[in-house]
């Protein structure tokens, strides 16, 4: 079963962390989906994601991840030595989201926006 990842589409950074992913994703684990459209919003629909989300979604056995946890463990299940950081875990969710939320909440300030994700572009 694939792994489902929700993110951001018009985020430059979460869309770098896509990038990242699929050129290190050599056996095709992932899916991903836009938050942003209808399919992103039918995933996360019926579940104990807070509307309005707008953090990265793992979703791994059925489960859902959010924040500094669904990043951990996309990168567990990336392997190849990015597994190396699913150490952190051990940190206190409170702490690693903390830092997590910081770096989101000035996401579009640091790292910009983009008025179409690429996904979308790769799929017209």
């Amino acid at each position: 079963m694939k792994r489902v990842i929700i993110f951001d589409g018009i985020c430059n950074l979460c869309n770098g962390t896509v990038k990242f992913i699929r050129r290190h994703d050599k056996k095709s684990k992932f899916h991903f989906l836009i938050l942003q459209t209808e399919e992103g919003r039918n995933a996360v629909q019926n579940t104990d994601v807070p509307p309005g989300s707008d953090t990265i979604i793992y979703i791994r056995n059925s489960r859902f991840l959010m924040h500094s946890s669904a990043v951990l463990y996309i990168l567990k299940d990336l392997g190849k030595g990015w597994q190396a950081f699913f150490c952190l875990i051990i940190i206190p969710a409170f702490i690693r989201d903390f830092i997590y939320k910081a770096l989101a909440r000035n996401r579009y300030r640091i790292f910009g926006r983009s008025a179409l994700c690429p996904l979308q572009e790769e799929n017209k």
